[in-house]
């Protein structure tokens, strides 16, 4: 397979310095930007000739622009992204929060480098990384707490896109529930992109806060890697 192309954004020199070193030996993800400054990463993107970046490593913390923001003008520019949070102001009560700003993994600093490149392929691959911890966590952050949304009619999901919305949180590529309902990769892609623009939803950890939420799935039948 290419190799995931990762962006490195953390305000401690020495943290993305020895990233970026360890990344540099693993054959299946290619760092294309590093820095210690939001702003910097911003600029990236208007370049037109920048590398896209698959999976971006972000710190909360920063001295020009949070991380919060830069996620906020990510989901903006480049929505494909998938964005992991690292930070050391990790805290559990946050996670639902998170989830619903569009991050596809919140973790805390000291998260293992061998660690990390499995979540990194994870994310890569099914759009989110959801440890068993934090699967408890959502369930009162999110089953209780948050509000069960309406839809109306119109906008109601078909039985197709139901099956799909189940497929995908349980972390099956496109061309994997092509396989399942014997349709092809680009109608499941076009299926997911209805689907997205119906529920209001940017990335699958979204789309898995609206399963929840409509009792489409429970968390029980997550699949946790």
């Amino acid at each position: 397979m290419n190799k995931i192309k990762l962006g490195l954004v953390d305000d401690d020199f020495l943290i993305v310095s020895l990233l970026k070193t360890f990344f540099s030996q693993n054959n299946k993800i290619q760092v294309v930007f590093d820095h210690v400054d939001g702003l910097a990463l911003l600029e990236y993107l208007e370049n037109s000739n920048h590398l896209p970046i698959d999976v971006l490593l972000l710190d909360l913390k920063m001295k020009t622009i949070n991380g919060l923001e830069v996620l906020k003008e990510m989901k903006e520019r480049s929505p494909e992204t998938k964005v992991i949070v690292i930070s050391s102001h990790y805290q559990d009560t946050t996670i639902g929060f998170m989830v619903k700003e569009g991050v596809s993994a919140f973790l805390p600093k000291g998260t293992s480098p061998l660690e990390l490149s499995e979540i990194i392929l994870q994310v890569y691959k099914n759009g989110f990384y959801f440890n068993d911890k934090q699967v408890q966590l959502l369930r009162s952050q999110i089953s209780s707490k948050a509000p069960k949304p309406l839809i109306d009619i119109e906008n109601s999901l078909t039985e197709r896109e139901i099956e799909i919305v189940k497929l995908l949180c349980q972390q099956k590529t496109a061309k994997e529930i092509g396989e399942v309902l014997f349709i092809t990769q680009r109608t499941v892609e076009g299926h997911k992109n209805n689907i997205f623009l119906k529920i209001g939803v940017k990335n699958i950890a979204g789309l898995i806060i609206f399963a929840l939420q409509n009792q489409l799935v429970n968390l029980d039948e997550l699949v946790v890697m």
